[in-house]
C-alpha cells in the first residue's frame, strides 16, 4: 500500500436475473456514485442465472450516468476473448467515460464455458498470456489508433486464486485482486507470495492490494448475526457446485471470509486487513441472501457514513 493513502471502497454488482433488474442496477450505481464510493465493478460470466455475459456494455450504460465513478471488471475472461475485440472495446469504453476505466483480468474454470467457445481448458493460462500480449501490443500500435484515454492504458490487475494464478500475476508485474471466498490468513499468504515472485523492476509499493469482500455494516449485533447464518446457508448451498480448491476456500466459518458486524466491528476488521495485508481497494458485494433490500441499503450508508471517514488515511 502506498503510504498515506487511504481506503478505497468501490461495490460489485452482479448479472440480472429477472425483470427490472437491469433498470435496477443503472439506480444502483447513480446512488453509489451519490454516496462518493470510489468504483462500480461485475463480472463476467455465461450460463448461469445472475451471469454477466457482456460486462463492458453494462459499463457503458454505467458511465452514461455517472460522472465521476471508476467502472471496473473484477474478471474480464480473457481465454475465450478475441485479442481485437478486448482492445477496441476497452479503448472505446475508456474514451466515453472519459478515462475511468480499471480492467480486472480473469481466466474462469467452469467447463461448460470452455466446451462452449472451443477453448481447451487446459490451455486457458497460455491463451490468457497470448490474448493480453495482443491487446497490449494493439494499444502500443498508432496503427490502431484512437487507444484508450488513459496512458499507456487503463488499470490492470488479474484475478487469481491459487498459486498458478498468482505467479502469472506476478510475472507480470500486474496487482492481484483476490478472491471473496479466501480467509484473510490465506490472503496474507498469498500476498506475501505475489509480492516474493514480482519481477525487480516492479515496485510493490505502487500496487493496489485489492480484495473483494461481502461487507455488511449491520444496525445491530442481531442483524449481523442473522447476516453471517445467510451467508453460511448461502455458502452450504454454493459448495457442491465449485470446483475442489474453491469449495475448500469456502469451507471456513462466514466470519472469516466476510466483514460483518455493528461499525465499530467493521472498523476493526478492516484495520486488521490495512495493517496485515496493506488492503486498500475494497470492492464490496453488499447484498446478503436473506437481508432485506432496505437493509442492505442501510448497511451500504452505514459503511460510507460511519465507517469510511474513520479509515481514511
Amino acid at each position: 500500500m502506498t503510504p498515506g493513502r487511504g481506503l478505497l471502497v468501490g461495490i460489485a454488482l452482479g448479472g440480472p436475473r429477472g425483470p427490472g433488474d437491469a433498470v435496477r442496477a443503472l439506480t444502483q450505481v447513480e446512488r453509489a456514485e451519490g454516496l462518493g464510493l470510489h468504483s462500480v465493478w461485475l463480472p463476467e460470466g455465461h450460463f448461469t442465472q445472475g451471469a454477466m455475459p457482456s460486462p463492458l456494455v453494462a459499463l457503458a450504460a454505467f458511465a452514461a450516468r455517472t460522472r465521476r465513478l471508476v467502472l471496473g471488471t473484477t474478471s474480464l475472461l480473457l481465454p475465450v476473448r478475441r485479442a481485437e475485440q478486448v482492445a477496441d472495446e476497452v479503448a472505446t469504453l475508456d474514451r466515453l467515460s472519459g478515462g475511468r476505466v480499471w480492467l480486472g483480468l480473469g481466466r474462469g474454470f467452469r467447463a461448460p464455458l470452455f466446451a462452449a467457445f472451443g477453448v481447451s481448458r487446459a490451455e486457458k493460462r497460455d491463451r490468457f498470456d497470448a490474448v493480453l500480449d495482443a491487446v497490449l501490443e494493439r494499444w502500443a500500435s498508432a496503427a490502431h489508433a484512437p487507444g484508450p484515454l488513459q496512458e499507456p492504458h487503463p488499470p490492470l490487475l488479474v484475478a487469481a486464486f491459487g498459486r498458478k494464478g498468482l505467479l502469472q500475476a506476478a510475472r507480470r508485474g500486474l496487482p492481484y485482486l483476490a478472491s471473496p471466498l479466501e480467509t484473510l490468513a490465506t490472503l496474507e499468504d498469498n500476498y506475501a507470495y505475489h509480492r516474493e515472485h514480482l519481477p525487480e523492476t516492479a515496485d510493490p509499493d505502487t500496487l493496489p492490494v485489492a480484495v473483494m469482500r461481502t461487507v455488511h455494516v449491520a444496525r445491530d449485533d442481531a442483524e449481523a448475526e442473522r447476516a453471517l447464518e445467510a451467508l453460511r446457508i448461502e455458502t452450504g448451498r454454493m459448495a457442491g457446485a465449485l470446483p475442489p480448491a474453491l469449495a475448500r476456500a469456502a469451507g471456513g466459518d462466514a466470519e472469516e471470509r466476510a466483514i460483518v458486524g455493528t461499525a465499530n466491528r467493521v472498523v476493526d476488521l478492516l484495520a486488521s486487513y490495512r495493517e496485515r495485508i496493506g488492503l486498500d481497494l475494497l470492492i464490496v458485494r453488499s447484498g446478503v441472501p436473506g437481508v432485506s433490500r432496505d437493509e442492505s441499503e442501510s448497511a451500504l450508508e452505514r459503511l460510507t457514513g460511519d465507517v469510511m471517514p474513520r479509515l481514511a488515511t
